[in-house]
């Protein structure tokens, strides 16, 4: 969930306890797991890459890429080796409380200024590539920062929505990012730069930045019925939607082989097209640094991060 939902900082005024009464639990979206030791293996050799190659070539691929995927664009992951620990908000503390929603629109006022201007990698460049050689039928990301589409992928299935995007919880009225930006510019025209000059900032993986100073911060409400306004994405304990689900099975089934790429396939609705890929009997590839937990379902595992062993790929299949 690059995969992936908003991460949360403690509330500055409420009790996520509290908040969350009588709501639904949690379902399609949500994990605990994380894994139980670090990767042993060395990192992926030459060798390791053509063999990917080979066991690749003559198959249409469908491609499945996580937050892995755009840490070369600057944007950090959530479980990769080297990620701070996250406590990402779940959307029954989105729903449930105004404290929770001032304080992840405060952080995602900063975050999507940055997202906006964050230029995808040479992962994300191979992937088309590979997409225009015919090699790579389809991409479905657990990302939300749109940075395929945007090096050129046209078949792409954003599975838990992207960052770009804001619907009415009321009314399901869905309105650009941009037109949200301009209406919060104007109820809260110093909070950028008092928090710029505090330093306060650090950037997260899902559109979002991690800040404390967010209790002046004032949000805005639905043009059209004063509903709650939320990010178009998929939330910890949120349903993807069905219809989004079924194509990216469909994607699966009509490819040869899957390519999992900067993803520790953590979420099950990920991992749901990993284990469907290998029990049809199709080839699985796994480039990734760190274990994930689909490495039981790898025909071919690569301890190797996205861009080069995309790159490799490029240059040996397209």
């Amino acid at each position: 969930m690059t995969t992936t939902p908003p991460s949360a900082t403690p509330a500055p005024t409420s009790d996520p306890t509290s908040a969350v009464a009588g709501l639904a639990s949690p379902r399609t979206l949500h994990s605990t797991w994380a894994p139980s030791y670090g990767d042993r293996r060395p990192p992926a050799t030459e060798a390791d890459l053509d063999a990917a190659a080979e066991l690749l070539a003559g198959h249409r691929v469908v491609a499945l890429t996580g937050a892995g995927i755009s840490t070369d664009s600057g944007i950090p992951d959530y479980r990769g080796p080297d990620a701070q620990p996250r406590s990402p908000m779940t959307f029954q503390q989105f729903v449930g409380d105004p404290g929770f929603r001032r304080h992840y629109w405060a952080r995602n006022h900063i975050g999507w200024h940055h997202m906006n201007a964050t230029a995808p990698n040479a992962g994300h460049r191979a992937l088309a590539a590979l997409e225009r050689a015919g090699v790579v039928s389809g991409v479905i990301t657990q990302n939300v920062d749109r940075l395929h589409t945007v090096a050129g992928s046209r078949h792409v299935i954003d599975l838990h929505g992207h960052y770009n995007e804001v619907i009415c919880l009321g009314c399901g009225h869905v309105i650009p990012r941009a037109a949200l930006d301009a209406r919060l510019l104007e109820l809260n025209p110093t909070f950028l730069e008092e928090i710029t000059e505090l330093g306060d900032v650090e950037i997260a993986p899902d559109a979002d930045a991690v800040i404390e100073q967010t209790r002046q911060f004032r949000t805005a409400s639905c043009e059209r019925c004063g509903g709650v306004l939320k990010p178009n994405i998929v939330y910890f304990g949120e349903n993807v939607p069905k219809e989004r689900v079924a194509r990216a099975y469909a994607m699966v089934d009509d490819a040869d082989a899957l390519l999992a790429a900067g993803t520790s396939l953590a979420v099950q609705s990920g991992l749901r097209l990993v284990k469907r890929a290998a029990r049809d009997g199709k080839p699985v590839v796994i480039v990734n640094r760190g274990v994930t937990r689909g490495d039981e379902f790898a025909t071919l595992r690569l301890n190797a991060g996205t861009s080069p062993a995309l790159e490799h790929l490029v240059h040996r299949l397209g």
